[in-house]
């Protein structure tokens, strides 16, 4: 297992604790951080993956539809929401490299 899927499991680990636990202050700079240096390692064919997971996540958190699952869619619509977050920030990286990729000389 190589660094860059270390830091992935831990940036969806750490998203996935921000979602359930509200007691996390820096958790959006956290994860921010964490979502781009995780972009940094995106191989190039799963690039596309990515960037539609960042659409798909964002819209679920935040749309909210799941905070109406009794019990537990408050915790499902905080993990969706910080998911989206962590993938959001991956993408402004992993668009950056591709757009370095397809300009360098």
């Amino acid at each position: 297992m190589g660094v860059g899927k270390i830091i992935q499991l831990i940036a969806v680990l750490v998203a996935v604790v921000a979602g359930l636990w509200s007691g996390f202050p820096e958790a959006g700079l956290v994860i921010a951080i964490l979502g781009a240096v995780g972009g940094w390692f995106i191989a190039a064919e799963d690039r596309q993956r990515v960037l539609i997971a960042a659409i798909a996540l964002s819209v679920a958190g935040i749309s909210g539809g799941l905070g109406e699952v009794p019990v537990i869619g408050e915790h499902i619509s905080g993990v969706m929401g910080s998911l989206g977050s962590l993938y959001a920030a991956a993408s402004v990286v992993v668009i950056l490299v591709a757009l370095y990729e397809k300009l360098k000389p």
